[in-house]
């Protein structure tokens, strides 16, 4: 049976009250939608050595959601790509856009969003994939480096009949070769998926109309993405990166004063009791779950000397890090 690889955020829900589907959960919902188990919704082969891809109709997913009452905002631990066909609203980040005939859509993990259906007729597909499936080999595409995925572009793009008549071209020889015996279907699908994202870096953006409290959730989900991202920590060799309000702000490109005002009015915390919190909470783990040494530890989270970091700890826990081990 196919493993699902499950995404570690949360303590970003936690922050956030966003949450992440992971693919298992992806699948189970793809099983009620569809009225199929999942075990027939994998395609042949994947489970070998070509990463995870699939490619759905959206039909049957909105009137799922319909039935829900509505589609969650919410982190996908996978990329997606949709070609929207009717009347929608579509909610990214920050941006709302309001779709009024055809759109093509992409969707990154790092970033949460929903569409809302504004009528009755929905057409269109949908294609799921990780960024594994993508990387053939070590020269492969990287695809948060790419226009369409990074978490400051414009990912959902409003587009004519005739340009959606042309990319609905494409998902169907994607759903031809997917079922296909092929040897080497899955090199043809690559190339399929990245003529579609080609296609859409070709395309002007439709307007999006951001609201000052989405943009500042937006910046205290993608904090703490970041954050998150560089745990856990498994190995004495492996490094936090990040450990300064200010390198976050530089990484998001915002002023760090910002990143202070919104994280502050969002948790009712500081940028750095979040970052303190969560490297005490990795620090528990690594001395009562690991043999390594505290010089170890305090290395792998960041300290350049040991009694920098038994400082911290003490100061966050009131013992030292060797008496919370024994």
């Amino acid at each position: 049976m196919w493993a699902f690889k499950k995404s570690i955020f949360e303590f970003c829900n936690i922050m956030t009250g966003i949450s992440t589907t992971s693919l298992e959960e992806f699948y189970q919902e793809a099983s009620a939608f569809t009225g199929q188990e999942i075990a027939s919704l994998l395609p042949p082969g994947m489970q070998k050595d070509v990463r995870h891809f699939n490619i759905f109709d959206i039909a049957p997913t909105i009137q799922h959601y319909k039935r829900k009452k509505e589609m969650p905002y919410n982190r996908r631990a996978y990329y997606k790509i949709s070609l929207i066909r009717g009347r929608n609203r579509a909610e990214y980040a920050d941006k709302v856009i309001d779709i009024n005939g055809n759109a093509l859509l992409f969707a990154t993990p790092k970033v949460p969003y929903h569409y809302v259906p504004l009528d009755e007729d929905q057409d269109g597909s949908f294609c799921v994939f990780t960024a594994d499936f993508m990387v053939k080999n070590k020269s492969g595409v990287v695809l948060d480096d790419l226009p369409v995925f990074k978490t400051s572009g414009y990912p959902v793009f409003e587009i004519s009949n005739e340009q959606a008549e042309d990319l609905a071209l494409i998902f169907r020889k994607i759903k031809t070769e997917i079922a296909s015996d092929y040897e080497f279907k899955y090199d043809l699908i690559r190339n399929y998926v990245m003529e579609v994202i080609h296609y859409g870096q070709k395309l002007q953006p439709a307007m999006s109309n951001p609201s000052p409290q989405n943009a500042a959730s937006r910046i205290v989900s993608l904090f703490v993405e970041l954050l998150e991202r560089q745990f856990p920590i498994e190995s004495p060799s492996q490094r936090l990166n990040l450990r300064a309000p200010k390198e976050y702000a530089e990484r998001l490109a915002v002023h760090v004063n910002h990143l202070n005002k919104v994280i502050k009015e969002s948790t009712g915390k500081t940028t750095s009791e979040i970052i303190s919190s969560r490297i005490v909470q990795e620090a528990k783990i690594l001395l009562r779950q690991t043999d390594w040494n505290v010089s170890e530890i305090a290395f792998s989270l960041g300290f350049e000397e040991v009694a920098h970091f038994s400082n911290f700890f003490k100061k966050q826990v009131s013992i030292t890090p060797v008496s919370f081990r024994s």
